[in-house]
């Protein structure tokens, strides 16, 4: 009987790990990937407006996201540290990287995502996956359960092989299956959480699933006058537990904010939404902080308020943040009183963000939420709620800021669940 390994999803992780898996698994495995889409990678492509944000510069395991165990979480990050996966890009795919001077982020010398998915494409290819394409799968059950209701029983049973169903085609039969559909977000790509749906059926816990890393919209949008105004900024939420602050990119748009500082934000925002008290966005519009602002509008003791927070921000932000705190635009820094700089202050230092919704999972850069990492093995990513099965990538609760954080979960589980399916159909004979 020949021995197989079937991968689902053909993203980031998907390619990772059905490359990982033939190498790993050598003569006599075949290795099976079946995507969805024509081509696969598809969130690889318009990663980084095109040019793929292929890793950070400095690994943030600490910035990470998730409800499951922390430690399970740096476990996994660290089976494939930062440095080694830079070394697989440049040297084992080729791919030259440079890191933007203004971001720290790394892309690819040639700024042309497609160079990144094609080169794991073809790794794969080389490594001798076999690739289906537009191929759509619609369940994976233990071969021990003769239809989806045997689902159940058969998760008694020790580990054996697996059927994979299809919409168009004949079911196909695997001895190991590793799941990497991704999440919700980005569903033009092919995500549309099916994974999530398969885990939790077969007996995995799912924390729920959520849009994280989306711009938040305002209704009714005060500001969308100012939409294309950006700057860098701090933005907290003082209220979250623990504390939240991020430093970056912030931009108004036509129907909210965006930019890295938002959308790292975003999440808190919206699993807040049912609280009784939400946590408080609170953006700084530059390096002065409420208590700097007010000291330094003592400090100056002559000009124009407008005068001076217009040397600071552009323009038509300084005028907008002056005219919400009451304080007219041509108003003498000596004759502000107390309560005045108060107000103003709060503006520049401590601007309460008016958000009231979401892009949701349309603009979302990945789903919060997932299948939990304890019942994960966190080096060969096998579930340890049903042997056999391997899960990698967005279908796991877990995901990292932007700027290359979430290629470094997808790369690192990828891997760990390609050689972890390998090497343990080695050892099972």
């Amino acid at each position: 009987m020949r021995r197989t390994i079937a991968v689902i999803g053909g993203g980031a992780a998907g390619l990772m790990a059905a490359g990982f898996a033939a190498e790993e698994a050598g003569p006599g495995v075949e290795v099976h990937l079946f995507e969805s889409t024509p081509d696969g990678g598809r969130k690889i492509l318009i990663s980084g407006g095109g040019r793929c944000n292929v890793l950070p510069g400095v690994a943030r395991y600490d910035d990470y996201v998730t409800d499951s165990s922390r430690n399970s979480l740096k476990r996994i990050l660290r089976g494939w540290p930062l440095d080694e996966q830079v070394d697989f890009f440049t040297h084992e795919l080729g791919i030259a990287l440079k890191v933007e001077p203004e971001t720290g982020k790394r892309f690819p010398v040639s700024n042309k995502a497609r160079d990144v998915r094609d080169a794991l494409v073809e790794r794969a290819r080389r490594a001798g996956v076999v690739s289906h394409f537009s191929c759509r799968v619609t369940g994976v059950r233990p071969a021990a359960a003769t239809s989806r209701s045997d689902v159940a029983a058969a998760l008694s049973e020790a580990a054996g092989r697996w059927i994979v169903e299809f919409a168009d085609r004949a079911a196909f039969e695997a001895d190991r299956v590793i799941v990497a559909t991704g999440g919700l977000s980005v569903p033009k790509t092919g995500s549309e959480g099916a994974g999530l749906r398969w885990a939790e059926a077969l007996g995995h816990t799912v924390r729920t699933p959520y849009p994280a890393l989306t711009p938040l919209t305002s209704n009714p949008h005060d500001w969308s006058d100012l939409a294309g105004v950006s700057l860098e900024v701090t933005l907290r939420a003082p209220g979250a537990r623990p504390a939240f602050s991020a430093h970056g990119g912030f931009l108004v748009t036509h129907r909210g904010f965006s930019g890295p500082t938002v959308l790292n934000a975003s999440h808190l925002a919206i699993r807040s939404r049912d609280e009784a008290s939400p946590p408080r966005l609170e953006v700084q519009w530059s390096d002065w902080d409420r208590a700097q602002w007010d000291h330094e509008l003592v400090a100056a003791g002559s000009g124009s308020v407008g005068g001076m927070v217009g040397s600071r921000l552009p323009q038509r932000l300084a005028r907008r943040l002056v005219e919400e705190s009451g304080v007219p635009w041509d108003r003498s820094l000596a004759r502000l009183t107390r309560t005045e700089r108060a107000q103003l202050a709060t503006r520049l230092g401590a601007w309460p963000l008016p958000w009231n919704g979401d892009e949701g999972y349309h603009k979302a850069e990945v789903t919060g939420g997932g299948v939990a990492l304890e019942e994960v093995d966190p080096l060969t990513l096998e579930s340890r709620v049903r042997p056999g099965l391997h899960l990698c990538g967005e279908v796991l609760d877990a995901f990292g800021p932007i700027g290359g954080h979430n290629f470094v979960w997808a790369w690192a589980t990828g891997r760990g669940a390609g050689q972890g399916a390998a090497r343990a159909l080695r050892s099972d004979g």
